[in-house]
């Protein structure tokens, strides 16, 4: 073994010490370096830089249109220069009108003409004009497809048959077997790019004895493409012996929820936008449900919660009758016992009105307490029969919808148990900004026309209105 003397100066030997030495440094600094970077790559995946939800869309900010469509009963005057929505059966029309390649229709039934309920009357007129101008489409090289429910109220329907008869596609989804509910969902898309939602069913009442109330949106793609979905999925599911997927195929998740809603602008106003689904096994888990989008809307209220409801009912009223479920009820207390917001709910009462409705809408009524800084109001809408009431399910206040300060909601659903749980419904969750003709502006300002009306009535009053199913089934303060 070859050893330095001590006086040596081994040049050599040093040299390729130093060197090694070096290169030993170098490889650890980039070691180092290469495991920090690593780790960073590790945290980055762990820990994605946090961005506010916006909307989930390629292309620039759709430029749409939005209109508010009503329709009244026959009679129904709120007297001069009061405003209202655009009329149900002139924007039907429109949308028929310029269809021009495809039309799909979901409704719980189809009733457009007066003798499939055995009643002769001239206010069927406008559902016969619609009825032949959706007759009318195949002959123009435009496809309809029509999704309608098993059950139905209209089991002796000769609409459909005389569709069909010219081309129109016709499934019929038995909710019934599926989940022990109905198809209740009321909607149309037109081209793929027009949509409308609202409470009115295909049925000439509703153009004429029932008071209706939904929302049109034209030239947004993306909104349409979003219910096409909904609609495809009670199409599969209408053929014969069919069964609900689960999961759903990706082909029906979507990109469009509460929590990344789709940014567009709806006549000049920047908006957001949603479309929900009920019920939850008809839903994929990226569509925000019905239930959900409206206790979100309640409990992110901070000033007031306005809501037009055909029937407001916390229980079950057909799978589990009368099964308590105070859901939405106690999100509706919770806003105004916690937090002092305003909550004022209008109800609608007819000859058929369920009598089982009157103790929940009678002890919501009761907590209203302005001194304790309480405020729950409650009214019910009547519309009086006149001579029309030999018609059944008519001269009603069909509306079911919610506006409060942040957001505006128009769904197709009664609210109670079943149209959530079993049966289908969708709506349209709208935030905007601020501005007098925002059609969060309108829906409220429709709110308000209602509630003041001559047909908005304290519960108090309803024990001399024979028009309200509420006078003959009521108790007395008296009664328990």
């Amino acid at each position: 073994m070859f050893l330095c003397s001590q006086d040596s100066k081994c040049p050599v030997s040093a040299l390729l010490a130093a060197g090694c030495l070096l290169v030993l440094g170098i490889l650890l600094a980039v070691a180092v370096i290469e495991t920090l970077k690593n780790e960073d790559r590790i945290h980055e995946a762990l820990n994605p830089p946090q961005t506010p939800p916006c909307c989930n869309q390629s292309g620039p900010i759709e430029q749409s249109s939005i209109v508010l469509v009503e329709s009244f009963p026959l009679g129904v005057d709120y007297g001069r220069k009061v405003k209202a929505g655009v009329n149900l059966f002139e924007a039907w029309k429109d949308l028929l009108s310029s269809a021009s390649k495809q039309i799909d229709v979901a409704s719980f039934y189809w009733c457009l003409t007066g003798e499939d309920i055995s009643v002769n009357s001239s206010s069927d007129t406008p559902g016969r004009e619609i009825l032949e101008e959706f007759k009318a489409l195949p002959s123009r090289n435009v496809s309809v497809r029509v999704v309608t429910s098993i059950p139905t109220l209209a089991p002796n329907s000769t609409d459909l048959k005389a569709l069909k008869e010219q081309g129109v596609q016709i499934r019929r989804v038995n909710f019934g077997r599926l989940t022990k509910g109905i198809l209740h969902s009321k909607f149309w898309i037109v081209d793929g790019k027009h949509v409308y939602i609202g409470s009115a069913n295909m049925d000439w009442r509703a153009l004429t004895q029932v008071k209706e109330l939904g929302v049109v949106i034209y030239n947004s793609s993306a909104l349409a493409a979003d219910l096409q979905k909904i609609f495809q999925s009670y199409w599969v599911t209408g053929r014969s012996n069919a069964s609900i997927p689960d999961p759903w195929p990706s082909d029906y998740d979507t990109d469009i929820n509460e929590e990344r809603p789709l940014l567009l602008n709806l006549s000049g106003v920047e908006s957001k936008a949603y479309i929900t689904a009920s019920p939850p096994v008809f839903c994929p888990d990226s569509r925000t449900r019905d239930l959900d989008a409206i206790l979100s809307a309640i409990r992110g209220a901070q000033d007031f919660i306005h809501v037009a409801v055909m029937e407001f009912y916390p229980a079950s009223k057909f799978f589990h009758h009368h099964g308590y479920w105070p859901v939405i009820e106690d999100a509706l207390k919770r806003s105004a016992v916690d937090r002092n917001v305003s909550v004022c709910l209008l109800v609608s009462c007819g000859q058929e009105t369920d009598p089982a409705v009157w103790p929940f809408i009678r002890s919501l009524d009761a907590l209203n307490s302005p001194s304790d800084n309480i405020n729950i109001a409650v009214r019910v809408f009547v519309i009086p029969a006149g001579n029309q009431s030999h018609m059944p399910y008519s001269r009603v206040n069909h509306n079911k919808y919610l506006v409060t300060d942040k957001v505006a909601y128009v769904g197709t659903s009664n609210w109670s148990a079943d149209y959530f749980n079993t049966t289908a419904g969708v709506a349209l969750v709208l935030s905007q900004d601020a501005s007098g003709s925002s059609f969060h502006q309108q829906l409220r300002a429709v709110f308000d026309r209602d509630w003041s009306s001559r047909y908005s009535h304290p519960l108090a009053d309803l024990h001399r209105i024979h028009d309200c199913a509420f006078s003959t089934s009521a108790p007395s303060q008296h009664e328990t």
